[in-house]
């Protein structure tokens, strides 16, 4: 997100390869032609409210959301439209300016009233044929995600659905929310209607699964480092901001989780970053190609890694030696979308977030692999072995009036991954083998324990 000093610096340095500067009265026509420019190369910051170029100085807006709108407008006239973030407003010098981020790698070649342009200096000028003809091989052309699916109407969107997304987005979506998804590629217009596009069906849908049976995500929670018999699973066949928050769930459910003291202070921990993870669950929703059938998204936790595949391999100029400095959006609507819902970057940082993350908490790098129709991001964590100094926070067990019989049992499962009510009876010799299993009994009834086999072969893992 740009903030007031990095405005202030683009200011000083003047308009250029990267900056333009407009009015707060602009003609759409010039702004269109500025963001085509933009998106055909490598991105670019455009201010509003800004007079002057060589040396710009900030005017101020005085009309943000009227702006706001005229911005979305001009981007509605590129070809294919622009699917953009609502320009940021930004106080520079006691002026209100609003700075808009033209993100790179972009799925498309954009062209206004057939001129295809690009940014040279301070300057809107036509790609040359040998640069078109490269642009056109290294981008795709049609975007599934602003597809309309066969005989698709309203009726298969849910309204509440979209007014929790306009309000969370504000003025400018709520004055005429059709016409905003209409902007953001989630509505097409047939004639004189609006109908909905994939990603409209894929966000707001109301039986997400009977349209799109390959959008699912299936979580499974196996005990040790190998597929095996025991396991947890969980799928999940809904609108994708939905799936992201019930995989971010049942992960974070999953995980194994402590603390330890730092000094004086406690210091909660994770078995992975929950902030790696979350970039890991978004980027496989928000970049999996959705046109493969047969198949979704599938999530394995193992006792040490964590493995995210998505169906379809690396989009466009994206390959594993590039992926961590190039950008590429395969659905830039649904990006976008999922972006006004909190859920995601727009501008696609995630792979450096997961990266830090991992190094800061100690762990290995991520790893990325494609395979033969799809894409792997595995995170490493420590196996079966807390980390030194780490503690298993027991307080919550505490609160939920767990005996201390119970709570030495999920401690002892935490690192054995299993226990019998033999081995509860050797952690609590004094206790009467009845008592024993009452307390896994009740702890299987509060959904803590799964109970595995019959009889003598009875066994309990942590749910």
């Amino acid at each position: 997100m740009l903030d007031t000093i990095d405005i202030v610096e683009l200011l000083d340095r003047g308009e250029g390869q990267y900056l333009a500067c407009f009015r707060e009265r602009f003609r759409l026509e010039d702004l269109a032609e500025t963001l085509v420019a933009f998106a055909n190369g490598s991105g670019g910051i455009v201010l509003i409210g800004v007079s002057g170029r060589a040396r710009p100085r900030a005017e101020g807006v005085a009309d943000v959301a009227a702006a706001q709108e005229a911005v979305l407008d001009a981007a509605l006239q590129c070809s294919p439209p622009l699917v953009l973030p609502l320009p940021q407003p930004i106080s520079v010098e006691g002026a209100v300016l609003l700075a808009l981020e033209v993100p790179s790698g972009l799925p498309h070649v954009y062209n206004l009233h057939g001129k295809y342009l690009h940014r040279e200096g301070p300057a809107n000028v036509p790609l040359p044929p040998h640069h078109l003809r490269r642009l056109l091989l290294e981008r795709g052309e049609v975007s599934w995600d602003r597809l309309v699916p066969d005989g698709a109407t309203m009726d298969e969107l849910d309204p509440r659905k979209i007014s929790a997304y306009v309000r969370r987005v504000g003025p400018t979506a709520e004055a005429d929310p059709l016409a905003f998804l209409f902007r953001r590629g989630c509505l097409a217009r047939v004639g004189d209607a609006y109908v909905p596009t994939n990603a409209g069906l894929l966000v707001f849908g109301v039986e997400t699964e009977r349209r799109f049976p390959q959008c699912e995500i299936t979580l499974v929670r196996y005990k040790g480092s190998e597929m095996g018999d025991e396991f947890l699973r969980e799928d999940v066949r809904t609108t994708l901001p939905e799936q992201v928050r019930a995989a971010e769930r049942f992960l974070t459910e999953h995980m194994r989780k402590g603390s330890r003291m730092v000094g004086l202070e406690r210091e909660d921990w994770t078995e992975y970053p929950l902030a790696a993870v979350r970039e890991a669950l978004v980027n496989a929703v928000a970049h999996r190609d959705y046109s493969v059938r047969g198949e979704g998204i599938r999530i394995a936790l193992f006792s040490d890694r964590l493995e995210v595949y998505s169906p379809g391999r690396l989009p466009g100029h994206i390959t594993l030696e590039n992926i961590i400095q190039e950008r590429f959006s395969r659905n830039e609507t649904l990006v976008q979308v999922l972006a006004d819902l909190g859920l995601i970057e727009r501008l696609g940082y995630g792979i450096d977030r997961m990266l830090r993350q991992m190094e800061e908490a100690g762990l290995p790098a991520p790893e990325f692999r494609e395979t033969a129709a799809g894409f792997l991001v595995t995170l490493r964590g420590k196996g079966q072995h807390l980390p030194e100094g780490l503690s298993i926070d027991t307080s919550a067990w505490v609160q939920q009036g767990l005996n201390e019989r119970q709570i030495a049992a999920l401690v002892f499962l935490t690192e054995r991954r299993r226990i019998t009510n033999r081995d509860l009876q050797e952690l609590a010799p004094d206790v009467s083998p009845e008592t024993i299993r009452r307390d896994l009994a009740d702890l299987v009834d509060r959904g803590l324990l799964m109970k595995i086999g019959e009889k003598r072969a009875t066994y309990y893992i942590l749910k």
